[in-house]
């Protein structure tokens, strides 16, 4: 059995790097493909010059070409980061603006699932009942079934034991208000305690 807390669940790892010769391929995939993209241009401008009646030196035609490349390749990679979604709840960054918005946010994705119906409750109660308590209780099943064996469902009567009365009893009869933020801490530390 193991023992997993709930800020396990949040942890996000990166992978690292691939190394070797996959490492290696990867650069220069990019390079042969901006080189056939040359080739293509000038095989292009070579063909509509020539049905024009213009003459123009093939080197000259590849430098410039080339160097086109060059100059989109490097503001492409100088670019900014493309700016938050519009619409919708805007994205909140860190403290002093920096916020890189083309990374991805494995915490703040876990926490807004959080956050997002926490919040709606406060306006409008029903919403606790049909939106956060039944992703409590799917944790607190999920968590007996990880280490007992057992669910809500499967053994009322083991489950409850597991649970105690007092979560036991949040769980099947939900509240007429939403809970504070002190009974929802004191309800988490009970759900990391099965």
């Amino acid at each position: 059995m193991s023992s997993t807390s709930i800020d396990d669940l949040l942890t996000f790892e990166e992978e690292a790097a691939p190394a070797g010769p996959r490492a290696r391929g990867s650069r220069v995939g990019p390079v042969l493909r901006s080189l056939a993209w040359a080739a293509g241009v000038v095989a292009v401008l070579v063909v509509g010059l020539r049905a024009v009646g213009l003459q123009v030196s093939l080197p000259v035609l590849i430098a410039g070409v080339l160097a086109v490349l060059a100059v989109r390749r490097i503001t492409t990679l100088l670019a900014p980061p493309p700016p938050p979604p519009a619409g919708g709840r805007a994205a909140t960054g860190e403290e002093d603006g920096s916020y890189n918005w083309g990374a991805r946010d494995s915490l703040r994705s876990a926490i807004n699932r959080w956050e997002w119906p926490l919040d709606w409750s406060n306006t409008r109660p029903e919403r606790f009942t049909e939106v956060v308590l039944p992703r409590i209780g799917e944790l607190a099943d999920e968590r007996m079934r990880l280490k007992h064996g057992v669910t809500r469902e499967s053994d009322p009567a083991r489950a409850r034991a597991l649970l105690g009365d007092r979560l036991w009893t949040f769980l099947e009869t939900p509240p007429r208000r939403t809970p504070s933020p002190r009974d929802l801490a004191v309800i988490v530390a009970e759900l990391e305690k099965i």
